[in-house]
């Protein structure tokens, strides 16, 4: 552990910084998730709805600097073509 004062608060700072994107990121997953059990169910209305959700969630995570843009497009992408499959 640090002994500087300074650099003590850097270290709870990012503690804390570590949390909030755990769970940002879970979330992420989650939503993902939902849309996954949504398309083997065979449900295409609610595998779009969560679609939306999960977007929504992906959007917010790279606002927030969680995610990377291009990680966040690529994530959105796999989802929608994995809609798009179950369509066709």
């Amino acid at each position: 552990m640090a002994n500087i004062k300074s650099a003590i608060k850097r270290a709870e700072l990012a503690e804390i910084r570590t949390q909030r994107n755990r769970t940002v990121k879970t979330s992420v997953k989650s939503a993902a998730r939902k849309v996954e059990s949504a398309l083997v169910a065979g449900d295409g209305n609610a595998a779009e709805q969560a679609y939306r959700g999960a977007a929504s969630l992906i959007d917010k995570a790279v606002s927030k600097g969680v995610l990377h843009k291009n990680t966040a497009a690529r994530k959105k992408a796999r989802l929608a073509k994995r809609i798009a499959s179950s369509k066709a």
